[in-house]
């Protein structure tokens, strides 16, 4: 049955789609073997990129220091397992009915994968593409600086999902690099974990040919991001400051993996410690246990650098579609010290607290 790009571009728009574009196979023949379509789907002609706006509003908590669960229900877990995917799959059918394969593919973190045995000689173990770069493909946006995806429409404020189908289609062009982020440096400046590098440093860059398009990025700290991003830089979390007050530990001048801050930060999260008086549950970080069991994810500095500042970036100099009566930041914005003042509590601070409240002379001359 015949299907061509301006159906699935109906088809988009009738479904609530926010943006879409088309890449054909041909420009992708240059990306990495983990991340190459034809390694997943050897008979893919076309590469059909969506994207869903993250809600402006969603950051409105973190930017103000008051509220957290918007940002990782709306913007992260439920966008990116839910809203999102439920387009990608009626898209996916859309594309069958019409009597195409048609493949939606999760956007995984596209570096971890890899591991295990290939199945065969000549196989490849575990693909994955990175949606981002196929995005830039399809000419849905650009690449941004700060290893964000920034589209006309709404710049970074976006979450990604990605078909692949043996139909061959007619695909949008590639839009040119340079068109959307500008280097301005914003994201450097505010980014929390200082893990993104100077701008305008082009040779210093990561580099991929992507439909005879030379496309880059800066070469982010993803340890230090990570650690940022899952809430173990007491600059920008307030339940770290909380929850282990003492804690003295300076992301931006950490040298650790992506890896090892996804271990150090998940293991937290999820752990438990015996001897707490403070947590009912036994958590060592409360609320990073509570939003996981509530909704799947944690993410706690909001972005603020690598998509926040962007966008307000994006905003003023009006390069973007999606405009607002008023700015994104209304006022400073707000960062706590990672240094402590002085040390909270001698042995455990917790138990002290708890039996002075009881009773302080029970703690007499304890030590």
């Amino acid at each position: 049955m015949r299907l061509t790009s301006q159906m699935i571009k109906d088809k988009a728009k009738e479904l609530g789609i926010d943006c879409i574009a088309i890449g054909s196979i041909d420009r992708y023949k240059d990306a990495p073997p983990l991340m190459n379509p034809k390694n997943y789907f050897p008979e893919c002609k076309s590469v059909v990129m969506l994207a869903m706006r993250i809600p402006r509003g969603s950051y409105r908590g973190i930017i103000e220091g008051t509220h957290w669960h918007n940002y990782t229900f709306y913007s992260y877990n439920r966008l990116n397992t839910l809203f999102r995917p439920k387009l990608t799959y009626a898209m996916a059918c859309f594309i069958e009915d019409m009597g195409w394969e048609a493949i939606p593919h999760y956007p995984a973190v596209c570096e971890r994968m890899g591991e295990g045995e290939p199945v065969a000689p000549g196989k490849l173990p575990n693909v994955a593409m990175s949606v981002r770069i196929m995005g830039v493909g399809a000419g849905l946006g650009e690449m941004g600086h700060a290893k964000v995806f920034m589209t006309p429409e709404f710049g970074p404020r976006v979450r990604l999902g990605m078909i692949m189908t043996d139909a061959e289609l007619e695909p949008d062009p590639i839009i040119k690099p340079g068109t959307l982020c500008n280097q301005c440096g914003r994201c450097v400046i505010d980014c929390p974990g200082k893990a993104i590098p100077p701008a305008r440093t082009v040779d210093k860059d990561l580099h991929i040919n992507v439909g005879g398009e030379d496309i880059h990025w800066g070469d982010v700290d993803m340890g230090r991001c990570t650690m940022t991003h899952h809430g173990l830089n007491n600059r920008i979390s307030p339940f770290l400051k909380k929850d282990l007050p003492n804690l003295e530990m300076d992301v931006q001048s950490m040298n650790i993996t992506e890896e090892e801050a996804y271990r150090m930060t998940y293991t937290i999260a999820q752990g438990t410690w015996g001897s707490v008086y403070d947590q009912p549950d036994n958590s060592i970080i409360h609320y990073y246990k509570y939003v996981l069991s509530h909704v799947g994810y944690f993410a706690i500095c909001g972005a603020r650098g690598c998509i926040c500042s962007c966008v307000d970036s994006l905003e003023k100099r009006k390069a973007i579609k999606n405009l607002f009566k008023n700015p994104l930041y209304k006022r400073s914005l707000w960062m706590l010290p990672w240094q402590q003042k002085e040390k909270v509590g001698r042995i455990n601070a917790w138990r002290e607290e708890y039996l002075d409240k009881r009773d302080p002379s029970m703690r007499k001359n304890e030590y």
